[in-house]
């Protein structure tokens, strides 16, 4: 039994548990957050947090009990790396060193560069001179890792409120809710719709709007093809009608020299 243990054995013996937190701490050192799972950051934390404390305190011991806990080596070496995008070459956290000063070999081993203790004792120290523990945080992405399903979360240095929190970010879901919800307040105060409004309601009503122009454009051309019809059926019925009308006039012009004969007749037979 474990009793009055403390720690996690994280699945490794205690050497390969050291060189982890180690390199853990390195890392966040140099970059100012990892991304790690979350038994992991919960076990580099208080690792961490013990060595800004030792590094605030300044002079030869802290510096040599730093070395004692954790490996020096030179850091931002990918400053001057080509193949680093310049996307990433960005930090909020410290001011990066310029290319000039990395140097190195001809056989493109590292030279010169910043040394990880030196930028504890200086960046990190200065840091939080001012600030009594709670170093660092915990953040959850809501990712999981591929294989064991293991949360996936991001050790971060704290004091840039400002600057990127999360990184894995929000997701395409909940963004997506919270437009439809800024959306639907607009509507219900009266006001009007500003740059918040949800995109798919916008490409609902575009759809919406498409189809209603489409219908009413249908309808006008059925409309054109209803009265062309009307007009052929017109056209065709008074050709239909001519000659009937004609007949009727010949008769009617028959019958009414008829009745004139027929008068002069009998005037005749009156004179006689």
């Amino acid at each position: 039994m474990r009793n009055r243990i403390h720690g996690k054995q994280l699945g490794r013996d205690s050497e390969h548990r050291t060189a982890m937190l180690r390199n853990l701490a390195a890392g966040l050192f140099e970059h100012g957050q990892i991304e790690t799972t979350m038994p992991k950051a919960k076990a580099a934390q208080p690792f961490i947090e013990k060595i800004i404390t030792i590094a605030k305190k300044g002079g030869l011991q802290a510096r040599r009990q730093i070395e004692a806990r954790m490996n020096d080596r030179m850091i931002h070496a990918w400053v001057a790396d080509g193949n680093v995008p310049d996307s990433r070459k960005d930090n909020v956290y410290f001011d990066l060193p310029s290319a000039s000063d990395i140097e190195f070999n001809r056989y493109g081993e590292l030279r010169k560069a910043p040394r990880l203790v030196q930028h504890v004792m200086t960046a990190i120290a200065d840091r939080y001179r001012d600030r009594d523990g709670g170093y660092t945080r915990i953040i959850r992405t809501g990712r999981h890792r591929l294989g064991d399903g293991g949360d996936i979360v991001v050790l971060q240095l704290v004091g840039e409120e400002e600057g990127p929190q999360i990184g894995g970010g929000t997701s395409t879901r909940r963004k997506q809710a919270d437009r439809r919800t800024a959306y639907a307040a607009s509507l219900r105060k009266g006001e009007p719709v500003t740059a918040v409004e949800d995109e798919a309601v916008v490409e609902d009503e575009a759809v919406i709007e498409g189809t209603e122009a489409s219908v009413e454009d249908d309808a006008g051309v059925e409309e054109a093809e209803a009265q062309v019809q009307a007009d052929e059926a017109v056209e065709e019925a008074a050709a239909t009608d001519a000659p009937e009308t004609e007949d009727i006039a010949e008769a009617a012009a028959d019958s009414d020299e008829a009745a004139v004969e027929a008068d002069d007749e009998d005037d005749k037979k009156s004179d006689d």
